[in-house]
Order: structure tokens, then C-alpha cells, then sequence
């Protein structure tokens, strides 16, 4: 670019701001920004309009009649409730076999080998368990291995499994054993879908199994063909067992009119910009067992459109998301953080810096004005390679599962240049109750109630939240609410009151515009010594933001006055954060270094005072570790929640010693 081109972009009046930083740069700094003041002149002249947002979004929900300030969608026309969006869409089997129809039995699903593309079945060679069952009226009850032996007992007996379908025979193996010990007497039949020796066979004679691959079902099944049997909306479509972080599994009974409300209520809420097409592929890689992961293939499939699994290892996803190319994909907070973490890790001088947080300032200006996009000047010098390593296609994201920083999510919003929404739920009410609205790109808030479920708040006095003033704890009702806990009466009662309201156990906040803010959790609360609360999540997604961390777990006891944390410092992070301290060393070195650990306590309790926490709520001591809690050794249940009593057994011995270090 030639200097004198430079200054006459720099004298337009639009770049005020990029004008005012340039002239406290020298001279040969300023001719590196030749190109930048170019192409923000370009990012002006091409600035595209907004879309038309689907209502008013300075309110986004309206209060329902009947007092108890319960609210609902503003996208509703009256206080009825959308359960379903299709007239022809009734139920689980209905989803399927409209796809089959819109899609011309197109592909439906995909997998990989390692270095290879994707192959593809069509929507009628899916003979997958799933619509099997669906067709003839049966209830699917997911079983996962992270769940452990126990509580795979605990469920094969709870819901009376007499048959399972296993991906690997080493998982027959264990339920075999299981049979062989007694535990579970009436599982009488496996089918395994991997290859398998006759020794499997054998032993399941001995002990009264049959033993089948899928093979041969599939060929039972072409020899027996039988009329389907499809279900009705109220029928029961799968009992989700819920890992939960205490006690047994629960099994939540979810209904064919529980899983086509809530993947109704998100079609309605973006049905004026972002309707899914034969031409969509989702990418697959949360737990299948996972209510969140099962509404977004519901509105995939229902759709005519393809879903690609990942090959299984979470560290090949990047490399599959670059041959898939989805254009549609769900995500969980935390990857998000190690999006985040890695892109700005990469931006390893002050300019690149610089240049990341300007650019996406600007893309934010544009999503405050109601405008995402992927094709400005940011896009094609800052962004693409950050899109790219998407696949270059993505144009829906959807985030919820745990709570994301506000920070986190609005740069990736700026930097994708997708629709990118944010939702909360949980299994008991199928997946979601509240999602953001298409035009409202801000952060902070979990959007409105969906349009199949009101919302209402209620007095939690220990805590101080009262729903006079607009806070309290977050309570559903609508086709999307659960039936209840298979045989747990006791259990559906604390979820579910005599109204039908069901009980979240998270503390919420209405903002201005009617949209939720979730601000607290009611469920892990405990007191200190002093009677003070403690919402220990709420002060962990605090200290997370700790650039050399990956993970904390705050810990405190009814008969101490204080808490103490055990934490995890981020591997890809440590080494390059600890160098500028002054420190350095292997990452084992690093974490075991007393020094360096001040440091890291000195950062969190800086980031804690920021966020508003108060004393009691900081930690006096930390405890550096070095593997991160996974599924695989328990710490972390399968939607990637702490697992609180199992870390606080884990960590006893530890967290004995950093009390009894605090108080000498």
C-alpha cells in the first residue's frame, strides 16, 4: 500500500478510533497498519443491515396471567404453548420419518476412519436401535460405561432391561458378569455390534443370555418383517438416567411429546432467520446419552439433514470438523474456554493481541446493531483462519449444558461469524426451557423461555432471593417438563410440586428486558463456621477465568470459617504464564513449585475481587495438581459436571492438610 493511500484512509472520519491509537505509534510502526486502515474503510463501505429480530427485543418475555409473575415467550401470540411446530410431527418416530421424506432418503449419517473422508448411510438403511424402538412403541434407556459398574446394575434392574444393545464386547463382558454374579437376573438377551469370539456365546448359555451380533438381528429382522407400531405423544420415548453428582442414577421419563415440544420451541425461535435444510450437517461428539445432544439431532433429522460423528477421541475432533465442514454445532462451555485460551495462546506478541481485540470489538459493534456475518474485513484478515479450523461452514452454534463467561462467548460470537445461542435447561425438562433470541447477541443472560415453557421464580429466603424483587429459584412448567423419576415417587416430589412446577435448584434473575440470568445454584449450596452461604460453582466459573488454570474445585466444611481449592493449571497454558513470573520448569516442576503457587492464589483472589466476590467467598489456600479431572477417572460426569463427593473423597487426605497448613 502506497503512504499516501494510507493517510487518506486515515483522514476518514469513520476511523477515529484506529486514527487516535496510530498517532502514539512511531513512524515505523504506523506503515504495518497500512493495510488495517485500508480495510477498515472497506468494512464501512460494505457494512450489510440487520436482520428484522422475531419481536421486540427489549421484551423478550411477557408475564402469563394468574399472578406468581410467571413469564413466557414473547414469540407466543396468547399464554398456550407451543408443543408442536409440524402438524405431521407428533412424536420421536415422526421426526425420523419426516426426514426420510423431505430428504428423498438422502444421507443421514456419517463416520470416519483415521485420514479418511466421511462415509455415508441413507436415511432408510438406518436400522439403528433408536428408530427401531421408536417405531414399535418401545422405550429407549441409554446406558454409558462412564455411568460405572455399579450404577449400570443399579439401571439394567431400576428399568427392567431384559435385552442391551453393547458397541464392544468387552462391555457384554461386563454385564455378563454381572448376570453370572446374580445381580441383574432379568437381562436374558446382548447384541453386539463389533465383531466377537464364540467364547461370548458360551458363556452367555451358561448363565441363560443369548448372545447376538447386530448382524444377525438385522437379519431376524428381514426374515420376520413386521407392521410398526409407531407411539403416541404421550408415550414414554427414553428413560434418561442422569449421572448426577450424588447418590444413584435417576431415571428421568421423557415423553415423545417432551422431546417434539422442546425441538419445536427451538425451530419456532429461529424460524425467521435460520430454518435447518437438506443441505445441513451436524457434527456429533457430545454424549449420545446427553437429552442436549438428542434435541439438536432431533431437529437435524427432522429436517432431511446429515449427522457426522466424530471418530471417538475428542483430541481428532479438530482434524474431524475440517472434513465434515458441519454447519451446524452444538458445544458445551468447555470447549469454549479452550478455543478461547488457545487462539489468544497463539497471538503470542502485543500486536497480535491487539489486533484480535480490536478487530473483535468492531464485529461486536455490528452484533449489538443485529448484524453476524463471516464476510467482513475482520472475516478475511483476523478471522478465516479461526473459522476455518471449524470446517468454514458453521452458520448455527448452540451452547448450554454449564454456564459460559460472558467474555468467552461474545468473542467467539465476533470471531465465528455465526448465529451462535445460548440456552439453559436441564434433562428434566427434555433439554431447554429458556434460549436466546436471534437479533440479541449479548452475553450474560440465558434468553428468554422458550415458547413450550413458562418460567417463574421463587423465594429462596436462606439465600436472600425473592421473587418480589425478580430473583429466586428457577421453576418450569410446560409440554417440555418430565413426567417423573421411574419408580422414585420421593424423588419426582422434590423435582416436581403439586402444580406441576418443576424445581431446577438454580437461582435466577429477570433482567430489564425479560430475558434470565442464572446467578446462583441452590443445589451444592453449604454454610461456613460463621453461617455465611456458599454457592461453590458460582465462585469456581469465577476463578476459571485464571489464564494458567483448567480447572478448580472449591471446597469448604460447615466447621471451618474458610474455603480452600484444588486446582488443575492448564498444561498448554503454565509454562508460558509461569515464564513471566520469573519462573520455569517442566509442568510437574511448575505445579509442585511454592513459589509460583502464591502467584497463582495472588491471581485467582485478583479475579475473585473483580467479580464482586466477597471475602468469605475467596479462598485461603490452593492446592496445585497435576491430572485433570476426566470421566475416566470419575471426577466429571458425562455432560463434564464436577463430581463433588467423589472430589471431596478423592481429595480428603489433601484438603485436611491445606486446612491444617491455613490455621498455623
Amino acid at each position: 500500500m502506497q503512504a499516501h493511500e494510507l493517510f487518506r484512509y486515515l483522514r476518514m472520519p469513520e476511523l477515529g478510533d484506529v486514527r487516535q491509537y496510530v498517532r502514539t505509534l512511531p513512524t515505523n510502526t504506523l506503515m504495518g497498519f497500512g493495510a488495517f486502515a485500508a480495510l477498515t474503510t472497506y468494512w464501512y463501505a460494505t457494512r450489510p443491515k440487520a436482520l428484522k429480530p422475531p419481536c421486540d427485543l427489549a421484551m423478550q418475555s411477557v408475564e402469563v396471567e394468574g399472578g406468581e409473575h410467571a413469564r413466557r415467550s414473547s414469540l407466543l401470540n396468547s399464554d398456550e404453548l407451543l408443543i408442536y411446530y409440524y402438524d405431521d410431527v407428533r412424536t420421536a418416530y415422526d421426526i425420523f420419518q419426516r426426514g426420510v421424506q423431505v430428504s428423498n432418503n438422502g444421507p443421514c449419517l456419517g463416520v470416519r476412519k483415521p485420514n479418511q473422508p466421511y462415509e455415508w448411510i441413507s436415511y432408510k438403511e438406518w436400522v439403528i436401535i433408536e428408530q427401531g424402538c421408536y417405531a414399535f412403541s418401545m422405550v429407549v434407556v441409554p446406558l454409558y460405561d462412564t455411568l460405572g459398574a455399579e450404577a449400570i446394575v443399579y439401571i439394567v434392574n431400576k428399568a427392567d432391561l431384559s435385552l442391551v444393545f453393547c458397541d464392544k464386547p468387552d462391555k457384554a463382558k461386563l454385564l455378563l458378569t454381572s448376570v453370572e454374579k446374580g445381580e441383574t437376573p432379568i437381562l436374558n438377551t446382548i447384541v453386539i455390534m463389533e465383531s466377537f469370539g464364540m467364547d461370548l456365546v458360551e458363556r452367555g448359555k451358561k448363565c441363560g443370555v443369548e448372545v447376538f451380533s447386530m448382524r444377525e438381528i438385522e437379519e431376524l429382522g428381514r426374515a420376520h418383517r413386521q407392521k410398526p407400531m409407531p407411539p403416541k405423544p404421550e408415550d414414554l420415548a427414553v428413560i434418561c438416567f442422569t449421572s448426577g453428582t450424588t447418590g444413584n442414577p435417576k431415571g428421568a421419563m421423557i415423553t415423545h411429546q417432551n422431546i417434539v415440544s422442546n425441538a419445536s420451541a427451538f425451530v419456532k425461535t429461529t424460524e425467521k432467520t435460520l430454518i435447518p435444510s437438506t443441505e445441513d450437517v451436524l457434527i456429533s461428539f457430545l454424549p449420545l446419552a446427553h437429552m442436549f445432544e438428542r434435541i439438536v439431532e432431533c431437529v437435524v433429522l427432522c429436517h432431511g439433514a446429515r449427522i457426522g460423528f466424530f471418530q471417538g477421541d475428542i483430541r481428532l475432533l479438530m482434524d474431524d470438523l475440517k472434513t465434515l465442514q458441519p454447519t451446524v454445532f452444538p458445544v458445551v462451555p468447555r470447549l469454549l474456554n479452550r478455543m478461547f485460551d488457545k487462539i489468544f495462546g497463539q497471538a503470542d506478541t502485543s500486536l497480535k493481541r491487539w489486533m484480535l481485540d480490536f478487530a473483535s470489538k468492531r464485529k461486536e459493534a455490528e452484533l449489538r446493531s443485529g448484524i453476524v456475518r463471516n464476510n467482513s474485513f475482520w472475516d478475511k484478515v483476523i478471522f478465516r483462519k479461526i473459522q476455518a479450523s471449524l470446517g468454514g461452514k458453521v452458520r448455527l452454534m448452540v451452547t448450554g449444558a454449564a454456564p459460559v463467561s460472558a467474555s468467552v462467548l461474545t468473542f467467539l460470537r465476533t470471531a465465528l461469524g455465526c448465529q451462535f445461542y445460548e440456552g439453559y435447561g436441564q434433562t428434566e425438562c427434555t433439554a431447554g426451557c429458556s434460549l436466546s433470541l436471534p437479533g440479541d447477541w449479548t452475553a450474560g443472560h440465558v434468553g428468554a423461555p422458550m415458547p413450550c415453557s413458562i418460567i417463574k421464580l421463587v423465594d429462596v429466603q436462606e439465600m436472600n432471593y425473592f421473587a418480589a424483587k425478580g430473583e429466586g429459584e428457577v421453576c418450569v412448567k410446560g409440554p417440555n417438563v418430565f413426567r417423573g423419576y421411574l419408580k422414585d415417587p420421593e424423588k419426582t416430589a422434590e423435582a416436581l410440586d403439586k402444580d406441576g412446577w418443576l424445581h431446577t435448584g438454580d437461582i435466577g434473575k429477570w433482567l430489564p428486558n425479560g430475558t434470565l440470568k442464572i446467578i446462583d445454584r441452590k443445589k451444592h449450596i453449604f454454610k461456613l463456621a460463621q453461617g455465611e452461604y456458599i454457592a461453590p460453582e458460582k465462585i469456581e466459573n469465577v476463578y476459571l477465568r485464571c489464564e494458567a488454570l483448567a480447572q478448580v474445585f472449591v471446597h469448604g466444611e460447615s466447621l471451618q470459617a474458610f474455603l480452600v481449592a484444588i486446582v488443575v493449571p492448564d498444561p498448554e497454558t503454565l509454562c508460558k504464564w509461569a515464564k513471566k513470573k520469573g519462573f520455569e520448569g517442566s509442568y510437574e516442576e511448575l505445579c509442585k513449585n511454592k513459589n509460583l503457587k502464591k502467584h497463582i492464589l495472588e491471581d485467582m483472589l485478583r479475579i475473585g475481587k473483580e467479580s464482586g466476590l466477597k471475602s468469605f467467598e475467596q479462598v485461603k489456600d490452593i492446592l496445585m495438581h497435576t491430572e485433570m479431572f476426566s470421566i475416566e477417572n470419575g471426577l466429571l460426569t458425562p455432560t463434564l459436571k464436577a463430581k463433588r463427593p467423589e472430589l471431596r473423597k478423592y481429595f480428603q487426605s489433601q484438603l485436611e492438610e491445606l486446612y491444617a497448613n491455613a490455621k498455623m
